[in-house]
């Protein structure tokens, strides 16, 4: 410890202070992921933490981290993979804390909140120093559509906001307006070049994170900061990631390139109000012929590649470097001050196309599918988005390894980490090895024999691709009928959720909401407001409920969530690992599996009071050889395959509520 800091209070003191001062009462979970936390970070050693629903993980893993910050100076970096928690933890958790603790540390905890570049208004773009995107879509503030008016809002709050933050605009606005007001990290020209440097907004918000004890960020953040060269968040030697089951599927979001008629385009418009027409022309070109090519070709995962997309990533590829070089040197922004926004948006969409032509063209060069790095595949367009080539890494985790983990002490923490009773799944995924962590579960204050049920529907048929069995639309109807509405339902598509929903209505004597019929949210807040209401839904329901009381006492899943089939990453991957001599299935499909239905599974018991049941349509929980895995995944509910016997829990527990 340094010599010039005052001796500090344990941690468990400091805990407990907060504790008492919020009222709540001392958790043994939570104590002990306190002292492992302060362990690792004293002891520079990575941590895994599995804290189940209702342990208090946020303050067991804030009061070290605040406390680490006294003794030594150096900031702690939270990183979340939802707004929600960022929110959770900026407005309500570390105010606090800080509150708490003001009297017990040196100094008050400071902390801030940290987003990237895209989300802070750019005030030198706003000024025209920036090119606009927009080929064909020009908005005038005055013109009345809604996304004029969102241009127009903008402008107003500009005047008025402190932050730039976009989230602080209530209500919200689309990507396509806000984009005209804000740039990324790479299109950026640097506070010390940009003329509006000295005020802005995105700067600021990286001063008040440099001064804090506790900086909070996401997961796409904390990616660039450490795979791209230039440093993003303050200095640190310590991260903690919340929602750590996210980590890899976000940083892969991170990494994923994409090549269409949009990002070409893009590209020619900025290279074209600087360089010789006939040099944009032929990126241009390029950019039709990839355009065809596209329009053409089936979407999916591309295994070889076909001679005439080789040629015409090539052509693309090409096209961008050749105005890449009409542009001329980089540096010339230092002289060309009126043009430097225009050249700086020009390279950094330029590189793009160029880079990540040649990343398609590489991840083919592969001798064995062993040796391969990288998936290439094309999604069809919908609606008014046209087709587009992505491309993505079979694997992050040496990426987080070198990058992520190398240089600080990392703590991961989450509700669902131990998969099949193990940390090692989501430890290989993170690029750590067997001795290079250690994982600890904390358990759950919730009492899960005595408050809910498993129950596995085994006397129905097996799922099938064509849409819900009328055997499991009985099921449901039989099920919420004795829980007195009060379900959620979780389905593995949408069109599935929408296809019970319209089926249901006309059975059910209950309120039915489907996802889509509003906003997530105002969906939500009226299914918590009414117990009688229920919510079906898909993907973002499985892990953004949190809804305690007697307004959710039933989760109904319809089938164990594998990616689908034709999934073009996750099959790409399951079949990487088999040809590296790995369980492709278990590794990939069970693994996503089992994160998803514990999350969804999570949704049951949101306070000590909470009772219910987690009802699976699918058969192969219980007969399948994965089943096991995927069972030890979930919480330890007490488990039946007998419907009466839950109808007949469920009827206790309606009479009771």
């Amino acid at each position: 410890m340094p010599k010039d800091r005052p001796e500090l209070p344990p941690v468990e003191e400091l805990l407990t202070t907060v504790v008492a001062e919020l009222g709540g009462s001392e958790r043994p979970g939570q104590v002990k992921m306190a002292q492992a936390v302060q362990q690792a970070v004293e002891g520079d050693e990575h941590l895994a933490v599995q804290a189940g629903t209702g342990t208090g993980k946020s303050l067991a893993y804030l009061v070290p981290a605040v406390r680490h910050a006294a003794e030594t100076g150096n900031a702690i970096v939270v990183s979340t993979a939802t707004i929600a928690l960022q929110r959770q933890l900026v407005d309500r958790d570390l105010p606090r804390l800080a509150d708490a603790l003001e009297g017990a540390l040196p100094s008050r905890p400071a902390f801030a909140i940290l987003k990237g570049r895209r989300n802070y208004l750019c005030r030198y773009k706003m000024g025209a120093g920036m090119p606009d995107d927009e080929d064909d879509q020009l908005f005038d503030p005055r013109e009345v559509s809604a996304t004029g008016r969102m241009v127009q809002r903008i402008q107003e709050w500009a005047n008025e906001t402190e932050t730039g933050d976009r989230d602080e605009l209530i209500p919200g606005v689309n990507e396509q307006a806000w984009r005209q007001f804000s740039v990324t990290a790479r299109e950026c020209l640097g506070a010390q070049r940009c003329p509006s440097g000295a005020e802005c907004f995105a700067e600021l918000a990286r001063e008040r994170a440099g001064e804090a004890d506790v900086v909070v960020t996401n997961h796409a953040l904390l990616a660039i900061d450490a795979m791209e060269d230039f440093a993003v968040l303050p200095e640190h030697d310590v991260v903690i990631v919340d929602e750590a089951h996210e980590l890899v599927d976000r940083v892969t979001s991170v990494v994923t390139g994409e090549l269409s008629e949009s990002t070409v385009g893009i590209a020619v418009r900025r290279a074209g109000r600087l360089i010789e027409q006939g040099v944009a022309d032929r990126l241009q070109e390029a950019g039709e012929d990839l355009k065809a090519l596209l329009a053409a070709a089936p979407p999916g995962r591309i295994d070889d590649l076909p001679q005439s997309l080789g040629l015409t990533l090539a052509l693309v590829r090409d096209a961008a470097f050749a105005c890449i070089t009409a542009l001329g040197p980089r540096n010339k922004d230092k002289e060309d001050l009126e043009n430097a926004g225009l050249r700086k948006a020009a390279f950094t969409m330029l590189d793009e196309v160029h880079d990540t032509a040649q990343r398609m063209l590489d991840a083919f060069g592969a001798a064995s599918e062993a040796d391969r790095a990288e998936v290439v595949w094309l999604e069809e367009g919908r609606g008014r988005t046209a087709p587009a080539l992505r491309v993505a890494p079979l694997s992050v985790g040496g990426m987080l390894r070198d990058k992520l983990f190398g240089d600080r002490t990392v703590v991961l923490t989450s509700a669902t980490l131990a998969l099949g009773g193990s940390f090692d799944g989501l430890a290989r995924q993170w690029g750590l090895g067997r001795e290079e962590w250690t994982g600890l579960d904390v358990g759950s204050p919730f009492d899960h024999p005595r408050s809910g049920i498993l129950y596995v529907a085994k006397h129905l048929p097996q799922p099938g691709r064509d849409g819900l069995p009328e055997a499991y639309l009985t099921e449901i109807t039989e099920l919420i009928e004795a829980a007195g509405g009060r379900a959620l339902g979780l389905f593995s598509s949408m069109r599935a959720a929408k296809a019970a929903t319209e089926a249901l209505r006309d059975r059910l004597n209950v309120p039915l909401l489907c996802q889509g019929d509003d906003s997530t949210s105002q969906l939500v807040k009226q299914f918590a407001a009414d117990p009688a209401t229920c919510l079906f839904g898909t993907l973002s329901l499985w892990q953004g409920v949190d809804v305690p009381g007697p307004s959710l006492t039933l989760v109904i899943i319809d089938r164990i969530p594998f990616p689908r089939p034709d999934d073009p990453l996750a099959s790409a991957r399951q079949r990487h690992v088999a040809a590296t001599g790995g369980n492709g299935f278990m590794t990939v499909a069970a693994t996503h599996a089992a994160l998803l239905l514990a999350q969804g599974a999570g949704r049951l018991l949101r306070s000590m009071d909470d009772r219910g049941v987690v009802a699976v349509l699918d058969p192969r929980l219980a007969t399948a050889r994965y089943g096991g895995f995927l069972v030890s995944s979930l919480p330890p509910f007490w488990r039946t395959t007998d419907p009466a016997k839950v109808r007949d829990a469920l009827r206790r527990l309606t009479a009771d509520a």
